[in-house]
């Protein structure tokens, strides 16, 4: 290979590397000489419920009698191994309250309470002051707890699919890490969630992830039950589903080129060299 063509080629791999540098680090508006860098998050309030959320709701006191009137049981059925039910099988648990469409459930006792759109705090309070108020349990410990509520992550991550919600906030960045982190082929610029509200419409929220004043002000940067994240193939992915991915945005195009260049000029050279 010519030795003046290595210089240039030494330029273009670096020059290819400070472009991928830019594309996939993550908060490149925080800079490095400072001690540290604060961004005002207004936090989002706790996850409300929606209709077709499942909850559990378990009421306990000192008296495991009087608190058992208020947990709903069901008996589980136990599979022997051909499938077939076995009936002297059973194990006690807990069932869970499904919202229904109006917004409520039917709660032991108390009968009819409207939840959506209350937190899983509020639940609980309201339960236990009822059933304070109206004498049924002096000492109620209330404890309400996510069953279905969920976020999905798709495309270029680790670990796509389904994560179970079982906290009142989780972040953005909370479940791009459940998923794995994105790949390196995944598009830091252009992270898209799309949001649907309680009757199913659907919001859109574009954020890049390369910028930390962008994710931390985004409305989605705390996730909703039901949220899709979705991270874009980059370029370079896109390009795979060519014959062989080699096109002119990549940097392996261009080094291809020169050095194919490079032995055109030796043999170029070289023939110039014996022809004298």
């Amino acid at each position: 290979m010519n030795k003046h063509l290595l210089p240039l080629i030494a330029l273009l791999m670096l020059l290819a590397s400070c472009a991928t540098q830019k594309k996939i680090s993550y908060f490149q508006d925080i800079s490095n000489d400072s001690q540290s860098t604060e961004q005002t998050v207004t936090l989002a309030p706790e996850i409300r419920l929606r209709p077709e959320d499942k909850i559990s709701i378990i009421v306990n006191s000192k008296d495991p009698e009087l608190s058992a009137l208020f947990n709903l049981p069901y008996t589980a059925r136990v599979l022997g191994q051909t499938g077939e039910n076995v009936s002297n099988n059973t194990n006690q648990g807990t069932s869970g309250y499904i919202v229904k469409g109006d917004g409520t459930i039917d709660f032991p006792v108390l009968g009819t309470i409207q939840v959506a759109g209350m937190t899983r705090d509020e639940v609980s309070a309201y339960i236990k002051q009822q059933l304070i108020s109206q004498n049924l349990v002096n000492d109620p410990v209330v404890t309400v707890e996510y069953v279905n509520l969920q976020f999905s992550v798709m495309g270029e991550v680790k670990a796509p699919g389904s994560y179970k919600i079982t906290r009142d906030r989780i972040t953005l960045l909370d479940a791009i890490s459940q998923a794995g982190d994105m790949t390196i082929y995944g598009k830091r610029d252009n992270v898209l969630i799309l949001r649907p509200d309680s009757i199913g419409k659907l919001s859109a929220y574009h954020v890049d992830m390369r910028s930390f004043n962008d994710v931390v002000s985004s409305p989605a940067y705390y996730i909703h039950q039901n949220d899709y994240i979705y991270v874009e193939p980059n370029k370079k992915r896109a390009n795979e589903s060519t014959v062989n991915g080699n096109t002119v945005q990549s940097a392996s195009f261009w080094i291809s080129i020169v050095s194919l260049l490079a032995s055109l000029a030796s043999t170029t050279t070289l023939i110039l060299t014996r022809a004298k």
